[in-house]
């Protein structure tokens, strides 16, 4: 598949007005079985029918696109592709609303959306990373181009605000302590895999690191400077072993207390 071709083809769509490889593959940390993702960058009306008779001509069987936003509040919609036997995923993205997103971040503001297919909540400066991260595939206009240069550096603003936000990790915690004497493992969790949550964008937040995605955050987490030791290893084992017992559960937050205290003191 040529995804440079099909770029070009998919920005002679009315509305299209960039498109950029994301994920694996534009880092370079892709499997061979790895996805490709496709941000389409689009402003005002999008012709959803045009982008459905390329998808129809390239794509192994019938597809179906949604309208933006048919997936929800923060990932626009897009379509799941094969493509000569791989998986091609089309993610739209409203470039004037990412460029508002990006002005937020180097204030310091970014919000948490509710988001399907985003447990811990869909992070606003996820746009932002996605684009500092990318590879332009096509760019008419040169205005993706020129807004990947900019995020190329982590805002200061951004990363204080997402530092001091931190303290939710303890809270969550005192919050998880009041349900142990009734052995209440399914709150517990929920609050642990929150508080790993938090860690971790307090962790790529100190680095200056962008993170778009809660897949694979935990072991990102712990290969950054200032990371703990075995930070990886020791969030992973508290959401695979929360317990039952109240006793288990009261070790497990005790741990928990341990390695929030090494992130943030």
């Amino acid at each position: 598949m040529n995804v440079v071709e099909l770029a070009g083809r998919l920005c002679a769509v009315r509305g299209v007005v960039a498109v950029a490889l994301g994920g694996s593959r534009a880092r370079g940390e892709h499997r061979p079985d790895s996805d490709w993702d496709l941000g389409l960058y689009y402003r005002g009306e999008l012709d959803v029918p045009a982008l459905e008779a390329v998808a129809a001509s390239i794509a192994d069987a019938a597809v179906e696109l949604t309208t933006p936003g048919g997936w929800g509040p923060w990932v626009d919609g897009g379509g799941w592709l094969r493509v000569e036997g791989s998986a091609v995923d089309w993610i739209y993205r409203d470039l004037d609303r990412v460029r508002r997103i990006w002005a937020d971040c180097r204030t310091g503001r970014y919000e948490v959306g509710v988001q399907a297919g985003h447990p811990l909540g869909f992070y606003s400066h996820a746009y932002a990373g996605e684009v500092a991260l990318c590879r332009v595939l096509a760019d008419p206009t040169g205005e993706l181009t020129a807004l990947k240069e900019e995020t190329a550096a982590y805002p200061p603003a951004l990363a204080e605000a997402l530092v001091r936000a931190g303290w939710e990790a303890e809270f969550l915690l005192a919050g998880a302590a009041k349900v142990v004497p009734a052995g209440d493992s399914g709150y517990v969790a929920g609050c642990l895999f929150r508080m790993v949550g938090v860690l971790v964008q307090v962790l790529h937040a100190r680095a200056g690191r962008w993170l778009v995605n809660e897949k694979g955050s935990i072991a990102s987490a712990g290969r950054l400077p200032g990371a703990p030791p075995d930070f990886a290893a020791r969030a992973q084992a508290l959401l695979a072993g929360v317990g039952r017992s109240p006793a288990e559960l009261a070790e497990t937050l005790a741990a928990a207390e341990r390695l929030r205290a090494e992130v943030l003191g």
